[in-house]
């Protein structure tokens, strides 16, 4: 295993090997991507925001979801790391792992640990995303196994294969139990 430097960051995207849409000189760092705030969903809350700079209040649970899409070779994964900004500010968040060949934009979990509100930029850079490359290309990829989230965009709870089922079934929710198809 390796961990890719921005030069092999810079050069795989510029081969194409590697995919980050929305690219920003600005979010890279010697060894991995910042990567940036779309949108902010509060727990409790059903409006999701895009704009301006949402205010998470003390001891909350949110959602973030990311500017960039990323798509992930087979002999690629990547961690993600709270940027420390956000950790000296009380934010908590527990992340893995960008599984090889996931295609999609992030949905991020974290937790406003402090007893006063935490005022969240739209745009602003969350997270960091460190390329790691795995000592073989995969057997199958993460759209080949599980691939619940692949495609995503946006702040994405359900798994993305189980709500194009329930759309394609007319129902919008769930099948009652006992109905088969």
């Amino acid at each position: 295993m390796a961990i890719l430097s921005d030069r092999d960051i810079t050069e795989g995207l510029r081969s194409g090997y590697l995919g980050i849409s929305d690219y920003s000189d600005r979010s890279l760092t010697p060894n991995g991507y910042d990567l940036r705030i779309a949108e902010v969903s509060v727990r409790g809350d059903p409006d999701v925001k895009r704009e301006g700079t949402v205010s998470i209040p003390p001891r909350t649970m949110f959602y973030v979801s990311t500017v960039e899409r990323v798509r992930m070779p087979p002999d690629v994964c990547a961690q993600l790391w709270l940027r420390t900004t956000w950790i000296r500010r009380g934010v908590i968040g527990a992340f893995g792992k960008i599984d090889a060949g996931f295609e999609g934009t992030l949905t991020l979990g974290a937790y406003n640990a402090t007893d006063d509100p935490v005022e969240m930029p739209v745009g602003e850079r969350f997270c960091q995303m460190v390329f790691e490359t795995l000592s073989s290309r995969t057997e199958k990829d993460y759209s080949q196994r599980s691939g619940n989230y692949q495609g995503q965009t946006g702040v994405t709870l359900e798994p993305v294969r189980r709500r194009s089922r329930r759309w394609l079934e007319g129902l919008g929710s769930p099948r009652p139990k006992g109905r088969k198809t």
